[in-house]
């Protein structure tokens, strides 16, 4: 499945529009699954923001599978316009990510 941040995909023509599609996940620790940080570590900000980054990581494709899930549904082939919004809850160590994006069906022009 095509998906992009643009209008349109270079070389396809959109056929049909099949609806806005969303993607959502969190996890409630800055940690990856089944890797918690060590307190010292905590307080050691390099580790800390490499762990931070691997989580979003994890979110982000746990949200990215859910959005293509969708669009399948859809019977959909690609998704256009696709926006992705990083929310962490404040005062919690909760971190939401929303993908949402266009379903279309494409056909090659060539």
């Amino acid at each position: 499945m095509i998906l992009t941040t643009t209008n349109s995909i270079e070389g396809s023509r959109i056929i049909e529009y099949k609806g806005i599609v969303t993607g959502m996940a969190y996890n409630t620790t800055y940690s990856p699954k089944d890797q918690k940080m060590k307190f010292k570590d905590m307080f050691n900000m390099s580790k800390y923001y490499e762990s931070y980054d691997k989580n979003i990581e994890i979110v982000k494709e746990e949200a990215f599978q859910k959005l293509k899930d969708n669009a399948k549904r859809l019977n959909a082939n690609a998704i256009v316009g696709v926006k992705i919004d990083i929310e962490p809850i404040s005062n919690t160590s909760t971190i939401i990510i929303n993908i949402t994006g266009t379903a279309v069906s494409i056909v090659s022009e060539k």
